[in-house]
């Protein structure tokens, strides 16, 4: 198998040498000139740049092409149609940003015959280069099995024909203990052995991981870790994601957030990549553009809410603490003060009874009106800001708060698969950490269902909420007057 990074390399330095060649060759004046006399509806004069601006535009090209073409550059085994489909799309892809540059008067833009003919010179070109590189799928697999679980290594023995070759595991995670469930395995050779977990060779350790699946030429790792919010479980879908090793996990055994959601069969695929890195991107840029925004805008508000806290009862402005990251991390989350100081000196950490519209005598007047507008989470802004949080997903909790929600939810965990949110599905839907099943059913429907659009279905939703709580507020306070 051809390393991951070697593969990205040849791709990579094969899409640039080609689109730099075909931007260079299609501004030949000779070119330009014979494309001007094709007959066709709206044909653009020719154009050619002169040296130093045939410079900039060949890196903008480069740049917009690599980046679209990125999800091509990873090592999968690919069939030859799926390979060309795929650089196609990814192709007219970058075509179109760089005529959207053009819209714009970009400095350094293409000019447009330019652009349509290195369209069509490169719809050609790159899907035999990356068909004639593509990492070919393999008629028969190879597989090892990852982890530190016994009993889920002796289950995936007993449910796959494909030949195991060994395990991987962290150093004297357990010892390995003969299963009752051995079965025969089809070795390379055709011969055949009774597999039991005795009887499988020990690959080496986690850190190792890499080497065996180059040293193996292995195509499917069997996931089969006790705990799945463990590093080493995230780490081991990361290196199969790099060498493109297809991970599979046994459906009795693990959470199946990340899992293809194909019915049938004990095993299941992970998708190693649920979401498109250009997803990733517009949510970064969308957070940090409300982030910004909204801490500018609500700048007076701030300074207002400020003033009233301190007016209202004793002690900071701000109240800190310590709140549940991705898989399982903790970052520092603030908001404004809405209850009384040390109001968890004598309780502990506990779920506010004002989630399930009780009063709690811990929360101050202020305090009051902040919960009902959600203003008390203008702070958490900021964090989202600096990357902590995101505008839209599973609302962070406590650490202390998830294991005892954890106790009345299984598989609470589910929600670490993606960035804490200051909104997300659940809040819209009015579901607190008081019914935590309810909860993680709306934010493992998020995970699953998120992208761009349903994260401004979310938002637009929660500001009416808070605009409705605001309007009502102020109803009442008229009434009482």
């Amino acid at each position: 198998m051809t390393s991951g990074w070697r593969y990205r390399g040849v791709s990579v330095l094969g899409t640039a040498i080609m689109t730099a060649l075909a931007v260079t060759i299609i501004n030949l004046s000779a070119v330009q000139e014979a494309f001007a006399l094709v007959p066709y509806f709206g044909r653009p004069a020719p154009v050619v740049l002169e040296n130093g601006e045939l410079l900039w535009t060949i890196a903008t090209a480069l740049v917009v092409t690599l980046a679209a073409m990125w999800p091509v550059f990873k090592p999968r085994p690919r069939r030859i149609l799926d390979t060309i489909l795929l650089t196609q799309k990814r192709l007219l892809l970058s075509m179109v940003a760089l005529a959207a540059l053009g819209y714009f008067n970009y400095s350094y833009r293409l000019p447009r015959a330019t652009l349509m003919l290195t369209t069509a010179f490169l719809l050609v070109v790159l899907p035999l280069f990356t068909v004639a590189i593509r990492r070919r799928p393999r008629s028969r697999s190879r597989a090892v099995i990852v982890g530190d679980d016994p009993e889920t290594m002796a289950d995936i023995l007993a449910s796959t024909d494909v030949p195991v070759i060994g395990y991987v595991s962290p150093p004297s995670s357990f010892a390995v203990e003969e299963s009752p469930d051995a079965r025969p395995v089809e070795l390379s050779d055709g011969g055949v052995v009774e597999a039991s977990l005795d009887q499988l060779s020990n690959l080496g350790g986690l850190s190792r991981l890499d080497e065996v699946f180059v040293k193996y030429d292995v195509d499917t790792a069997f996931v089969a870790f006790a705990n799945t919010d463990r590093a080493e479980f995230f780490g081991t879908l990361d290196a199969c994601a790099e060498y493109g090793v297809t991970a599979m996990v046994h459906r009795d055994h693990t959470d199946d957030v990340l899992t293809a959601g194909v019915p049938g069969g004990d095993l299941a695929e992970v998708d190693l990549e649920p979401w498109d890195w250009q997803d990733y991107a517009v949510k970064r840029v969308f957070d940090i553009c409300f982030a910004g925004a909204g801490l500018l805008v609500l700048s007076p508000v701030i300074l207002a809410i400020a003033v009233a806290i301190k007016l209202d009862s004793p002690g900071p402005v701000l109240y800190s603490q310590q709140r549940t990251a991705e898989f399982g991390d903790t970052f520092t989350v603030s908001k404004f003060r809405s209850m009384v100081t040390d109001a968890e000196a004598e309780s502990g950490a506990k779920l506010s009874e004002e989630d399930r519209g009780e009063r709690d005598p811990r929360v101050t007047r202020v305090g009051r009106v902040l919960r009902k507008t959600h203003l008390d989470e203008i702070p958490q802004l900021w964090s989202i800001l600096v990357g902590d949080m995101s505008v839209v997903g599973p609302r962070p909790e406590r650490p202390e708060l998830d294991s005892d929600m954890e106790r009345g939810a299984e598989e609470w965990r589910r929600r670490w698969f993606v960035k804490p949110g200051l909104t997300g599905l659940a809040q819209i839907n009015d579901a607190t950490g008081h019914d935590p099943r309810e909860k993680l059913r709306y934010d493992v429907e998020y995970i699953r269902r998120q992208s761009f659009w349903f994260d401004l279905k979310i938002v637009v939703r929660q500001i009416w909420q808070v605009l409705t709580d605001v309007r009502s507020l102020a109803a009442a306070g008229q009434n009482k007057e």
